[in-house]
Parts: C-alpha cells; sequence; structure tokens
C-alpha cells in the first residue's frame, strides 16, 4: 500500500495522509503524481459510486465513502481488492469513531496528522501476505467483484461532455437573447420609420393641397 488519504466528500478537502513509498527520487516524484490525481478524484465524489476501484498505470486506487468522508489507498495491482476494501472500511470507520464531530468544521488540509499512527497499524495488518491471514479478511468480506473497477482517466474527465453541453446551451442562450434584442431594435426602426414616412407624405399632400387651393 502505497499511499492512503482520508477527506472529506463534499469538497474533497484532504483530513489526514500516510505515504509508504521508495525513498529514491523516482519514488518520490511518482507519489507526486499518484497524490495529484488523488486530489483530482476527491473533486469528483458528488455523485460517484460509494465504492470503487480506478486503475492507474501499475497501481489501482481503491476507496470507499463512508457518511462524509471518503477513504482512498493507492496499491498495486496485484494487492488483493478483498484486503483493500477491508483495510479502508476499518480505517475510515475508526477515523469517524474518532472525529466526526470534527470533520465538517476543519478548514485547513491535513488537520488529522496524528491519525498516521492507526494507519500505520492498519497498514501491517491488512499488508500480511501470511495465507491465515488472508483467508480471514476473505471470509469476513462480501463479494468485492461487483465493485465498479474504472480507469483514472474516465474519472478525472468526467463531467466534461456535460460541460460543454452546459456550455453550448449557455451560447445558444445567449445568442438568442442578441436575436431578440436585434428583432426588438429593428421593430423599433421600422417603426419610426413607418411614422416618418406617414408625417411626410401627411405632410407633401398638405403643402401639394394648399399650393392648389389657393
Amino acid at each position: 500500500m502505497e499511499l492512503t488519504l482520508i477527506a472529506r466528500v463534499r469538497d474533497g478537502l484532504i483530513l489526514a495522509t500516510s505515504i509508504e513509498g521508495n525513498n529514491d527520487q523516482s519514488g518520490d516524484s511518482s507519489m507526486v503524481k499518484y497524490s495529484n490525481q488523488a486530489k483530482m478524484l476527491f473533486k469528483k465524489l458528488n455523485g460517484a459510486p460509494a465504492q470503487q476501484s480506478v486503475e492507474s498505470g501499475p497501481y489501482v486506487f481503491h476507496y470507499v465513502i463512508i457518511q462524509n468522508i471518503c477513504a482512498l489507498v493507492l496499491c498495486e495491482r496485484s494487492f488483493p481488492r478483498k484486503a483493500a476494501f477491508q483495510y479502508l472500511t476499518d480505517i475510515g470507520n475508526e477515523f469517524l469513531n474518532s472525529y466526526s464531530t470534527k470533520v465538517e468544521q476543519v478548514v485547513r488540509p491535513y488537520h488529522f496528522l496524528d491519525f498516521d499512527k492507526y494507519i500505520q497499524q492498519a497498514k501491517q495488518r491488512y499488508s500480511d501476505t501470511n495465507k491465515y491471514t488472508m483467508n480471514a479478511v476473505s471470509n469476513e468480506l462480501q463479494d468485492v467483484t461487483r465493485i465498479m473497477v474504472t480507469n483514472i482517466e474516465d474519472v478525472i474527465h468526467r463531467g466534461e461532455a456535460l460541460n460543454i453541453l452546459e456550455n453550448r446551451a449557455s451560447e445558444l442562450s445567449g445568442m438568442s437573447k442578441k436575436y431578440r434584442d436585434d428583432a426588438k431594435a429593428l421593430n423599433r426602426r421600422s417603426t419610426i420609420f413607418k411614422v416618418a414616412a406617414t408625417i411626410g407624405i401627411a405632410g407633401f399632400l398638405f403643402l401639394v393641397a394648399r399650393f392648389f387651393i389657393f
């Protein structure tokens, strides 16, 4: 498990984190990349499934939404999905047991860094590849095959098509308003022209009548 994050669902604010990765520069750079992807995932939580796996290169993001928080972990593709979701459920419930009354009050990211201690303990338990441990996890968990698996690009760009349609609708609305305004202006000019023409003709007839009469 390379990266663990807990965020607030309504705005994606990161509340707690723990990173386990390589100490070399390339490893750090890689984790920055995946951390940024995780932040983008948190911005897409509204309307998202309560549980999901999102593939990204050699890794997979797994997340669960519990009440008003989202617990997310980045794992290698070979890591058992059942263990990942059990781990997320564990840390998510423990986080709420400890901080549920404070979640909506927090305004700064990474406010609950002290929760890293529990995350590290949970990682040790669920990262144990001992056959007995993994069988126990499998027996405790519901079937995860029904949990959606998607690609990071699909999730990050989700909603853009809708935004395009909304923008086009807005443009059409603006064009329609401009057309109505132009039509009103044209009608006003037409009315003024008709009135002026009528006055002009009336004045001409008046002058003609006066000339012939006198």
